[in-house]
This record gives C-alpha cells, structure tokens and sequence, in this order.
C-alpha cells in the first residue's frame, strides 16, 4: 500500500484518509445506486486503483453548484433545487479521478476520467452511507471541502468493495 491514499469502501459506504498507516480522517459517503462496475454508461463505480487527476473549486464558497466541472454563478439552496427537479447536484469540491489499471478503470469503455468520475460535495438533505449516486462517490459539503485540502494532485484512491 501507498503511504499516503484515499480508501473508499463500497460495502460500508465509507471514505477512509490514510496517512502514515493511520487513518486520519472518515467520512460517510454514498456511491452508485446501480453498485459497483466499470462500463461507460453503466452509472456504477468503478472499482481498484485511481488517482486525483484534478483539484476543482478551491476557492469557492461552501454550496457552489458546477456543471461541466465549472461553477455556474449558482448557491444551492431548497428553492433552487425546487426549480431544477432531477438535477444530479455537484456541489462545493470536485476531485476528479483518472484510473490507474488499463482494461480496468483505464482506456477504453472503462475509463473513469472520461466517464467523469469524482469524488463531490452533494445537497445536505441527500443521505449519506447508502448508495444513491450515479457513479460518483458523494460526500457532505463539509466533508468534501475538509478533504480537499488534505489531499494533493495524484494521490491513490482505491474504490474497492
């Protein structure tokens, strides 16, 4: 194992911080409604090695809501989400993964990056530790935003189950 790296479980629906062999930070988190997989298309997480590609929204207020990976002006609130029924909230913090094992979570119909895989900040109202995204893993704004500044560019993430 990597010294320092991100483990996220999918079975207890947890994001682990491991530093040193400690963990030093824990959240609850909510992956794929669908589960674990790797296809384009599939609205499943992908599972094994990845790495942060991309550190999003660092100096955005708490609630900032992005599309394409770019804020919109917008701050989540009830009303809001009210006026945009079934929009998948990416909100605060994106870190965007890139799979590290081609055939796997790399290249071809299982490539993460392309398939837009992050770890984001989501509406507080969403539950945590059960599975409801459509593929990322969702985090508390919060807890994203904690995270965030804990974690450099390129650091190991296995999703595993």
């Amino acid at each position: 194992m990597p010294d320092h790296y991100l483990h996220i479980s999918l079975t207890v629906q947890r994001l682990t911080l491991w530093r040193h062999g400690e963990s030093v930070l824990r959240c609850a988190v909510s992956t794929a409604l669908n589960g674990a997989g790797e296809k384009t298309g599939s609205e499943q997480t992908p599972r094994g090695w990845h790495r942060i590609r991309a550190k999003i929204g660092a100096d955005c207020a708490p609630g900032t809501v992005f599309v394409g990976r770019r804020p919109t002006g917008e701050c989540y609130t009830k009303a809001l989400a009210d006026t945009h029924p079934g929009r998948d909230w990416i909100l605060s913090r994106i870190l965007w993964l890139c799979g590290n094992e081609p055939g796997k979570n790399r290249l071809g119909d299982v490539d993460s990056m392309r398939r837009f895989i992050y770890i984001h900040g989501c509406p507080d109202s969403e539950p945590m530790g059960k599975p409801r995204s459509h593929g990322c893993i969702r985090m508390r704004n919060q807890d994203v935003i904690e995270l965030f500044v804990q974690v450099p560019f390129g650091m190991p993430v296995l999703i595993e189950e």
